[in-house]
């Protein structure tokens, strides 16, 4: 018997009219594409004529094909392209990151800026060789503190947490575990600002009380009795960098009373107070550049000044007057490197002091190879200033007119911070919003705005791959951006009332804030 066939397939009808044709693919365009580097505008490779819908990946690939270094490491690049400036819109974004493909991103950009006959210059920026994974979920709330936390610090090496709060205490926990480890008792009022020695030895506490207190992180013992000499309470403190003094670090305390005063901790003797300023100054900066590397204090104050000192004997170098209202926050570029001190991602650890002065120099040096120390500083008067005071165009002496102005904010700003790399800064304003600067190439140009919160911002923190950046707000969230698309990555709800502080180490987000609990 014959096999018998299948009955043939009844054509498929949607709706009564018959299937529709598959669709051709559309051919892509050829672009001829230019890259070049993001830092100073050289082009990296003669211009390369490319399908349009290469993705980023094969990009990536061919530009380290292209570079013609001879070092074999694979670098990651992030690429956008810069958008012309459109009259039209106010306070549009000035770039698109090139996130799928050429022709995905930026020919199908609403904006229609670009075509194939142009000459795409694409720039390419090299990103950090580690990844930083986003927190998406709250893995531990830890209660203890009984009242609001008002600051929380990771230690450099990111084992150990601090939290200060208003019930005087300043509690340590452990990050492995996730439990606390030390409750350190000695305060008399509010605990307001804990700093990590850059080597991990000391935690320094400030408080309401005007006291200034040294804690050994092992045990949870003070390290002998208050500093006193402050009137009023301590407003900030910074450690003095191991780059240039790794054995016996000094610390610097700022203070409501309009002093900023100098602490030799091996013997807990003042070293210099530091006068001049004509109201409470509100945060104090070590860093690590000035004449002869030998370091310098930076200080802002109500009194709308920044003030520049030399940090070996508290000589004034500068006084920045360009601020119109009370200067509330400053950062450097170079504060991630000055923080964690010795210990980069690859965890490795110094044996002794000369070798972690070494490491810490050599991290150090190789930041401000790229861009010399920069300092922003932002005021109540709703701007922040961009400043390059120790260049190497000024000699090394200091230039005290700033690079630009960085406008925008419409309220007051809360906190401003620079990326670990160095090449961004975001601000954040009782605006409610936080708004992102390039700061490589010393321009301070304005990138994108970040908005999603809906009370004000106020404090910021950047993952160490500079690739995302965290705010905590009075609206009682935590909020994660990804800056390839500057949009919201991941929302971290859970707290009942204002955050005050975030901190932002390896893979973890610490938050505490008025409702009593830090959340990881």
């Amino acid at each position: 018997m014959a096999a018998l066939l299948p009955p043939p397939k009844r054509q498929k009808i949607y709706h009564g009219v018959p299937e529709p044709e598959p669709e051709p693919i559309k051919p892509s365009p050829n672009v001829v594409v230019q890259f070049v580097n993001e830092h100073d505008g050289t082009p990296i490779a003669p211009a390369v004529n490319l399908p349009a819908n290469v993705a980023r990946e094969s990009l990536e690939a061919l530009v380290n094909q292209l570079r013609t270094k001879e070092d074999d490491d694979h670098v990651p690049f992030a690429f956008h392209v810069a958008l012309p400036e459109d009259a039209a819109k106010p306070d549009p974004p000035t770039r698109i990151v090139i996130s799928k493909s050429i022709e995905a991103d930026i020919l199908n950009h609403p904006s229609n800026s670009f075509s194939e006959e142009n000459i795409l210059v694409v720039r390419c920026a090299p990103q950090s060789v580690f990844k930083v994974r986003p927190a998406t979920r709250c893995s531990s709330t830890l209660s203890g503190h009984s009242s609001p936390i008002l600051c929380a610090s990771f230690s450099p090496t990111g084992a150990l947490l601090a939290t200060g709060s208003g019930d005087t205490h300043v509690r340590l926990w452990d990050l492995n575990t996730e439990m606390p480890s030390h409750t350190l008792i000695g305060h008399a009022g509010w605990v307001l600002c804990v700093e990590w020695d850059p080597m991990e030895r000391k935690l320094a506490s400030g408080g309401h009380d005007g006291h200034v207190r040294l804690w050994d992180p092992k045990t949870g013992k003070p390290i002998g009795d208050a500093m006193k000499g402050h009137s009023k309470w301590v407003t900030s403190l910074a450690w003095e960098p191991v780059h240039i003094n790794a054995s016996a670090p000094r610390l610097a305390s700022s203070s409501k009373d309009g002093t900023v005063r100098v602490w030799s901790t091996s013997t807990r003797k003042l070293e210099y107070a530091l006068g001049g300023h004509t109201a409470s100054v509100n945060v104090v900066k070590w860093g690590g550049g000035g004449k002869g590397g030998k370091g310098v204090l930076y200080t802002a104050s109500s009194d709308r000044t920044v003030r520049v000192w030399d940090a070996q004997g508290g000589k004034q170098l500068m006084i920045l007057k360009d601020h119109a209202h009370w200067v509330t926050t400053l950062a450097l570029n170079t504060d991630f490197v000055l923080r964690t001190g010795p210990f980069d991602h690859t965890a490795k650890r110094a044996v002794s002091d000369e070798q972690a002065q070494s490491l810490a120099l050599k991290r150090y040096e190789t930041l401000v190879s790229r861009t010399p120390e920069l300092l922003i500083s932002g005021s109540d008067d709703h701007t922040l200033f961009l400043w390059s005071l120790f260049s190497s165009e000024s000699g090394g002496g200091g230039k005290s007119k700033p690079l630009s102005r960085l406008t925008g904010h419409q309220r007051q700003v809360s906190h401003v911070a620079f990326s670990p790399d160095g090449r961004w800064a975001a601000s954040a304003g009782w605006d409610s919003a936080v708004r992102l600067w390039d700061c490589s190439g010393n321009l301070g140009k304005f990138v994108a705005t970040l908005r999603g919160h809906v009370g004000a911002v106020y404090r910021l923190a950047w993952s160490a791959d500079s690739r995302m950046v965290v705010s905590a707000s009075k609206d009682a969230t935590v909020k994660i951006w990804d800056l390839k698309t500057y949009k919201l990555k991941a929302d971290l709800p859970g707290h009942t009332d204002e955050v005050y502080c975030v901190d932002f180490v390896a893979d973890k987000v610490v938050s505490g804030g008025r409702d009593r609990t830090i959340k990881m």
